[in-house]
């Protein structure tokens, strides 16, 4: 049988869109009312490769045993009971509430595993609840938007590596392709990539921009046995160009498989140069938390290299200082340039995106950061920034505590991020580094 994940937490902190979004499609009822579901809800799903069961429970209330509130949470209790994993959610727009600490209580007491899910979690919201989080005791936060799909990618990994794997999975665990996808503006030469790594012309191309509709996934061997899931998308147009209908659908299309991908491959033509709307989609990409390489295109039809390549990285390194370092390789998928290279910075840069450093190599980095540069005066007084703590990978996520933190400036956030790609090598890589104005939660009672 697959194992369990139970979605549990009081009335209408979004579970059921959650059970939906993970399911893959509307199963359970979903409105603005508290205690739209009653009773339990399972499922069948693949979360990452993994095969699950989903099971979306009633809101948790404390109510008498005979009152429809009252069976409602106690066939919630059976089925936390038989879970694997369960997945704890509270509204990141209403904050913790008393009755969310209450049944954080009595499931850190059930002895089973469970991931905080943040939901409702857009925005500069998600964050701020995320870090509030940390007070239930139950590990690391996961902050999503189940009704516009953002954070859903990374819950389902984190599902998936917490499940008990069996003997049997781990070698094929290990080889698990890496997912990335191809993107950038109409016509900039993502099909005919996706065929030469393909070995095949599976994807029509052609000079006719918008040739690609749907996001058209196949899997593929490198040449040295690396195993990856590739992705090509529509071209990404402004939005004001977008027309309706096809390409609209499309258009959100190729953003799906953006948010999906683990890493993603932005092509550039190196002919025409780079456009703005090739910078947008940059900063979407960035956005998302995703781990991204730039191809130049059409390589072989450059004819002053060094000054296409120089006048790409200025406008880089100037309108995206937040990627800063990211890998350019140029590339023809004509005569095959550049693709090793291509596909060896793509896992490269998949290592960094999922790179985990030692809480004790990040708090002497810490020192040395302040001790060269001290924190601010914000209102006549010194912030106070004491300690710091990475809370996930994919993208590298990292907390830092102190009194006042949370009105660090900006300048001095964009340092702090900055330094830290540099000391630990992640060029071009999303960090997101949240500030928490408490006490040190870590020190001792």
């Amino acid at each position: 049988m697959p194992p369990k994940i139970v979605i549990t937490g009081r009335p209408n902190v979004g579970k059921s869109t959650l059970f939906n979004r993970l399911a893959g499609q509307r199963l359970a009822l979903v409105a603005d009312t508290p205690g739209v579901t009653r009773d339990r809800r399972e499922a069948q799903a693949m979360l990452a490769g993994t095969n699950v069961t989903l099971v979306d429970t009633a809101g948790l209330e404390e109510a008498a045993p005979d009152t429809i509130p009252g069976r409602m949470t106690a066939s919630t209790t059976l089925a936390v009971e038989e879970a694997a994993l369960i997945l704890f959610c509270f509204d990141a727009r209403s904050g913790l509430l008393p009755e969310d600490r209450h049944f954080a209580a009595w499931l850190r007491k059930s002895g089973k595993p469970v991931q905080i899910v943040v939901t409702k979690a857009e925005g500069k919201t998600g964050a701020t609840a995320a870090l509030e989080a940390y007070e239930l005791g139950l590990g690391d936060p996961i902050a999503v938007s189940a009704e516009h799909n953002e954070g859903i990618y990374g819950l389902m990994q984190e599902i998936a590596e917490r499940l008990p794997k069996p003997e049997e999975d781990q070698e094929s665990d290990e080889n698990r392709p890496l997912h990335f996808a191809i993107v950038g503006r109409p016509n900039a030469g993502k099909s005919t990539l996706a065929n030469h790594l393909l070995g095949a012309d599976r994807l029509i191309t052609g000079p006719e921009p918008g040739l690609t509709r749907d996001a058209i996934s196949e899997d593929f061997e490198g040449p040295d046995g690396t195993f990856y899931r590739l992705v090509d998308t529509a071209g990404l147009r402004k939005r004001a160009k977008v027309d309706e209908g096809l390409e609209r659908l499309a258009t959100s299309s190729a953003i799906e498989a953006l948010k999906r991908a683990e890493l993603v491959v932005l092509a550039i033509d190196a002919v025409l140069g780079i456009h703005e709307q090739d910078l947008h989609i940059a900063r979407l990409i960035e956005r998302e938390g995703r781990a991204c390489v730039i191809a130049l295109t059409k390589w072989d039809s450059v004819e002053n290299r060094a000054a296409a390549l120089k006048t790409t990285n200025d406008r880089i390194s100037i309108s995206l200082s937040q990627m800063k370092g990211i890998a350019i390789i140029p590339i023809s998928a004509e005569t095959g340039e550049g693709i090793p290279k291509l596909l060896k910075t793509i896992r490269h840069t998949l290592e960094l995106w999922n790179k985990r450093i030692p809480t004790s190599a990040l708090n002497r980095w810490f020192e040395s950061a302040l001790e060269k540069f001290p924190p601010p005066l914000v209102e006549g007084r010194r912030l106070k920034l004491r300690y710091i703590t990475q809370v996930k990978a994919r993208p590298p996520t990292f907390a830092l505590f102190g009194t006042r933190a949370e009105q660090t400036p900006d300048t001095y956030h964009r340092y702090l991020v900055n330094n830290l790609r540099d000391a630990f090598d992640m060029p071009g890589i999303p960090i997101r580094l949240h500030l928490r104005g408490t006490e040190n939660p870590y020190a001792e009672d």
